[in-house]
């Protein structure tokens, strides 16, 4: 039985892709063997490099239809997208190619603070202008529409209302290394 192939698509420093490496390193069902990005000195380039993981650089060009880097995934028999901090909108050709099987993570509770706009920093200040109790992470497939794809899982964290936003951005991001790629691979295992 072959292993299930993943690719990861991040835009920044990849520390998510980087707990997806490690969790992953030893798998015997489910193995990493890609890295996109949209941004040339984007620090998960060298973190994939560590692992012996090919890494490939299109600009914003490229990932408006995604048709060459569809080529791609087809050629390296991927199976999964994993998008860990990836910036751009995904092309409808490429949710096409690859249906209920783009996972995404948001770093709070939707289906409130997400949309366009809603990423990192934006989220946490949202979140503590709205003095929300808690907070947490999303993991959706994605679909066309930034943040709406089905839910998968929904992990919450307690917050104080002492906390800043920052103090509340390392608590949800706890939760994410924690929980993103175990969630995904029970999804990927049930497939198998």
């Amino acid at each position: 039985m072959s292993k299930k192939r993943v690719s990861i698509f991040a835009s920044g420093s990849g520390s998510n892709a980087q707990k997806f490496f490690e969790f992953f390193e030893k798998d015997k069902d489910i193995e990493i063997v890609s890295v996109f990005t949209n941004n040339k000195s984007a620090k998960v380039i060298e973190r994939a490099s560590r692992f012996d993981i090919p890494s490939f650089v299109y600009n914003r060009t490229y990932w408006e239809t995604g048709e060459s880097i569809i080529e791609l995934l087809k050629k390296q028999n991927v199976d999964y997208i994993v998008l860990a901090g990836f910036m751009l909108l995904i092309p409808e050709q490429l949710v096409e190619a690859y249906p209920d099987r783009i996972f995404n993570i948001h770093p709070a509770l939707l289906p409130k603070f997400g949309g366009q706009g809603m990423y990192g920093m934006n989220v946490h200040k949202a979140v503590k202008a709205a003095q929300e109790t808690e907070s947490g992470i999303t993991i959706h497939y994605v679909n066309e529409n930034y943040d709406e794809g089905k839910i998968i899982a929904q992990v919450k964290c307690s917050i104080l209302s002492t906390d800043s936003a920052e103090e509340i951005a390392k608590k949800v991001l706890k939760v994410e290394h924690e929980n993103y790629p175990k969630v995904i691979a029970e999804v990927v295992r049930k497939s198998i």
